[in-house]
């Protein structure tokens, strides 16, 4: 429709599991659905990283699900008695990009290439002003996606009808090549 000219606009569900196809890439091709929870100064989860491993092994997407921390308690506060929450946070699909590839790097077992396996941010889907942006984590990291809330795929492999979509969206002079080569 979008060759020929004519106005195309989705109306998704209200879930980030149907909306995410918006992005070109194929629903049936997804594997596990995993959740990042943001890194703490000594709280570095890893344990979405063998479901990422585990479905790049099968050729599958992973839809990763970004922390949202709402109405946190400030335990400070709790501690001299007052009942006082933290301000919302929303990770970024920066944030996750860069927690993303700290825990490639501890540990090592080649779930993704940080430089170049092809991934896909997402922000806002469904509103006036969505983001997506496809690139390599390192590239998506650096991007603008805006306000919350935001979402993020890790490519398995990609059929020419995924690419031939995703080249809309691919970061200017990304190092991962849309030529039908899955990295």
């Amino acid at each position: 429709a979008k060759e020929e000219g004519v106005p195309v606009e989705i109306v998704h569900n209200a879930s980030i599991m149907g909306a995410a196809g918006s992005c070109g890439l194929q629903l049936y091709n997804f594997g596990q659905t995993i959740s990042i929870p943001f890194f703490e100064e000594n709280w570095r989860p890893t344990s979405f990283y063998p479901k990422i491993k585990y479905n790049r092994g099968g050729g599958m997407h992973t839809l990763c699900l970004l922390d949202i921390k709402v109405k946190e308690p400030d335990f400070e506060a709790m501690a001299r008695g007052r009942t006082v929450f933290l301000p919302p946070r929303y990770m970024s699909v920066n944030t996750a990009a860069e927690q993303l590839i700290e825990a490639e790097e501890t540990l090592g077992e080649g779930a993704f290439s940080p430089t170049e396996t092809l991934c896909v941010g997402l922000a806002r889907l469904g509103q006036t002003d969505q983001v997506i942006i496809a690139g390599t984590l390192e590239e998506l990291k650096e991007q603008e996606f805006g306000n919350p809330l935001h979402s993020l795929i890790i490519c398995g492999d990609t059929h020419e009808l995924e690419l031939e979509m995703l080249k809309q969206f691919i970061v200017e002079g990304s190092k991962y090549k849309l030529d039908g080569k899955d990295t």
